[in-house]
Order: structure tokens, then C-alpha cells, then sequence
């Protein structure tokens, strides 16, 4: 059996062996550990949200002189290769995380890193030209960029949603109409209520959905 070959990553914690063929990073191993709470990973549409807004980050850096034109030229080529979905093997974050989605971002500032330290000519976890922290989350926070990501993440699925739940909401006054005919008994918290129709309770589903 071949023998899997492995870089070495350093944090303030101490040294990782990283898998040489990985563009996450020792931050990413660490979350990895610390989060095994139920194997789901990140969706495709928050994926590329969140790249979107990696991208548009560099540009912006890029463009007030914060980051010189060679790395910030390869962190935007890697980002948009991330928003194309080449690397999403490479988010191994459990969606479960705690820290309010920082162990996703630093999930994503690696790759970026390391897709960009390799178009560089680069060695993957040198971080001495490009920095996950310093360069990829130049002038960002996990508080905004995360929340940030789930919204265009939800505009992005809204397409696919819509004409989903607008079949829902007709199901639902097609039972209200169906169902109008019965009476129940209302409730309010545990104890018995008003009369309404089982109807009513059904339209009023399918209300709620058109109103979201």
C-alpha cells in the first residue's frame, strides 16, 4: 500500500499533518475533530455564496491597495473556482459547528488559500504570500459574512422553491374546501376553544404560505 504523503501545518495550538493533497487546512482539521455531530456538509447554493462573497472581497482589496495585484489575481481565480462548485469536496465541516459558522469560514478561507497558493506555483500551507486570515478574510467577520451568505444562499434556492410551495398552499385550500363541512372543537393552548371548521384551518395554511 502506498504510503499517503502529508504537509505540516502550524497554529497557536501546535503542529497538524495535513493530507498533502488537501486545500483545507490545519483549522479545518481541528473543526473537523471538534464537530463530528452528524455527517452533513454544507449545501452546494451556501457554498457558492459564500465564495461569491470571497470573491467580491478580494476585488474590493484588491481594488483600495490592500492586497497586490499577483495573489489577489490568484484568490479571485480560486474563488470563482470555488463558486463553481470544482472544490466542494474540500468542505468537510460538519453543518453543526459551534462559533457561529467560524469553522466554515476558515473551512473556505483555506481552500481559497491553498487553490491560490497552488496557481502560484506555491507550496499548499506556505502561508507566507497569501495568509487564510490576513489576505482571504481581509476586512471580514464570520458575524457578517456567514448570515450574509445563508441570504443570497436563499435567494439563489428561492427559484426552485417557489413554484413548490405554491403547490403546497393550493393543496392546502383544495383541502380547506374539502374539509369545510366538519366541525371541531378550537383550541387554546390545552383546553377546548370555540367551534371553527376543520376548513378554515386548512385555508388558513395555505394563506400563511402565499403570505411567505
Amino acid at each position: 500500500m502506498p504510503i499517503k504523503k502529508s504537509r505540516t501545518e502550524k497554529d497557536s495550538l501546535g503542529t497538524r499533518e495535513i493530507p498533502e493533497e488537501a486545500y483545507f487546512g490545519i483549522q479545518t482539521a481541528r473543526a473537523v475533530e471538534n464537530f463530528p455531530v452528524s455527517g452533513l456538509r454544507e449545501d452546494r447554493a451556501f457554498i457558492k455564496a459564500y465564495a461569491s462573497i470571497k470573491l467580491a472581497a478580494c476585488r474590493v482589496n484588491h481594488k483600495l491597495g490592500l492586497l497586490e495585484k499577483r495573489p489577489a489575481g490568484a484568490m479571485a481565480q480560486a474563488a470563482e473556482e470555488v463558486r463553481q462548485g470544482k472544490y466542494d469536496g474540500q468542505f468537510v465541516v460538519d453543518v453543526f459547528q459551534a462559533g457561529a459558522g467560524t469553522s466554515f469560514n476558515m473551512n473556505m478561507n483555506e481552500v481559497i488559500t491553498n487553490r491560490a497558493l497552488e496557481i502560484m506555483g506555491e507550496m499548499k500551507g506556505d502561508y507566507q504570500l497569501i495568509h487564510p486570515n490576513d489576505h482571504v478574510n481581509m476586512g471580514q467577520s464570520t458575524n457578517d459574512t456567514f448570515p450574509t451568505a445563508i441570504h443570497l444562499a436563499a435567494l439563489d434556492l428561492w427559484k426552485e422553491l417557489k413554484p413548490v410551495l405554491l403547490q403546497l398552499a393550493e393543496s392546502f385550500e383544495e383541502k380547506g374546501r374539502e374539509f369545510y363541512p366538519v366541525v371541531k372543537s378550537g383550541r387554546t393552548h390545552l383546553q377546548d376553544a370555540v367551534p371553527i371548521r376543520l376548513g378554515e384551518e386548512f385555508r388558513a395554511y395555505g394563506r400563511a404560505i402565499r403570505r411567505s
